[in-house]
């Protein structure tokens, strides 16, 4: 009895029961046991477990992880991996602040670039002034043109219909029959406010060619004509149209080429940033002012001319006057005196297959 006795606590006893009388331990007292065993996890065994028992493991135990289940939980894990360094986040910040940098940067060198200039009409009051004061500055070579020769005047108008009608007429012809011509062209539309769309469309071929108007050349009026009417092209239209789209709408047009735009574009409308990359006379006045030991060609022309942008139409007009002070005549020059254009005609369609306009400066003239 002593052995039994022995290996129980002394206060898992019952009081009301003898030492002497032995009983089994009631429930009351397992329910004790349950509850001193939960309390103290690490009971110590009896003897006779202590011989059973297994040795001892050699992995260390890991304490199992609590989680707290409280309304705080979701609240504190997120500050818990707030707290942590995130390598996505830290990424994502690097990257913004270099972006930010470059920023900086650009907007630091845009700051240092000089604004382009946006020129107006070249008859506005004063604007040509302004052009060869930037000239001057832009191109060292064509300062001394500039003081040479007389400045450029943009100052006659005529309806960019009347211009185009005139340009046309005009093509392939010496500055006498070209005049002889618009004149009697004239005459049979009732003067220069008689030429519209409708009054030239009236016309018939044969009584064009009875002024000494080609059967090719009625059929480009006509088509021109035709455009007006149907919508396609207006007066006004033209007039608000840019430098790109304005070309690309006007070479639609039977027999108006690139080069007879840009002399409209420069002469008529008075556009101040026009480069006729076609023209043979600019061509060659670009090849002795940069003294390039061939002809550039219409390519390169726009790298060549870069530097006088805005200003390529009062350039250009330096250019026709260069080369006739080298004694090669331009086809404006050849105009203006009156003189014969033939070898210049000829140099002019093997250069370029589109009709062409004879007479670039005195465009003024002929077409307003």
């Amino acid at each position: 009895m002593a052995d039994q006795t022995q290996g129980q606590p002394q206060s898992l006893i019952p009081t009301h029961i003898q030492p002497h009388q032995p009983s089994p331990i009631p429930a009351v007292a397992l329910t004790t046991v349950s509850a001193v065993t939960i309390a103290n996890p690490h009971p110590t065994p009896p003897d006779s477990q202590l011989n059973n028992a297994p040795p001892p493991s050699k992995i260390p135990l890991r304490p199992r992880k609590i989680r707290k289940l409280s309304p705080d939980t979701a609240t504190s894990q997120s500050q818990i991996e707030t707290a942590k360094p995130n390598s996505a986040t830290a990424t994502a910040t690097a990257t913004a602040k270099r972006g930010t940098n470059r920023n900086i940067n650009q907007q630091q060198q845009r700051a240092l670039v000089v604004p382009r200039i946006v020129a107006r009409s070249l008859s506005f009051e004063g604007e040509v002034e302004i052009a060869l004061r930037y000239l001057r500055n832009a191109d060292p070579l064509l300062a001394p043109l500039i003081d040479i020769h007389q400045s450029p005047t943009f100052d006659t108008f005529n309806t960019p219909f009347l211009a185009l009608t005139r340009s046309i007429l005009y093509q392939q012809l010496a500055y006498k029959a070209g005049t002889s011509i618009y004149t009697r062209f004239i005459s049979l539309c009732g003067g220069e406010p008689g030429v519209v769309p409708e009054t030239v469309l009236a016309l018939t071929p044969q009584q064009l060619r009875q002024i000494g108007v080609s059967g090719r050349k009625a059929s480009y009026l006509h088509d021109l004509a035709r455009k007006y009417q149907n919508g396609i092209l207006s007066d006004s239209a033209i007039v608000n149209m840019d430098d790109k789209s304005l070309f690309t709408m006007l070479t639609m047009v039977n027999g108006i080429g690139s080069w007879s735009v840009h002399m409209f574009m420069i002469f008529s409308l008075h556009r101040p940033d026009v480069l006729p990359i076609n023209d043979l006379g600019v061509r060659k006045g670009v090849q002795l002012l940069y003294n390039l030991q061939d002809l550039p060609r219409p390519s390169q022309m726009d790298q060549l001319c870069e530097k006088w942008r805005p200003y390529r139409s009062v350039a250009s007009w330096y250019m026709w006057r260069f080369i006739e002070a080298k004694g090669t005549p331009s086809s404006a020059v050849a105009v203006a005196t009156g003189a014969a254009l033939q070898q210049h005609q000829q140099e002019q369609q093997q250069h370029s297959q589109q009709p062409q306009l004879l007479d670039p400066i005195n465009s003024m003239f002929n077409l307003g």
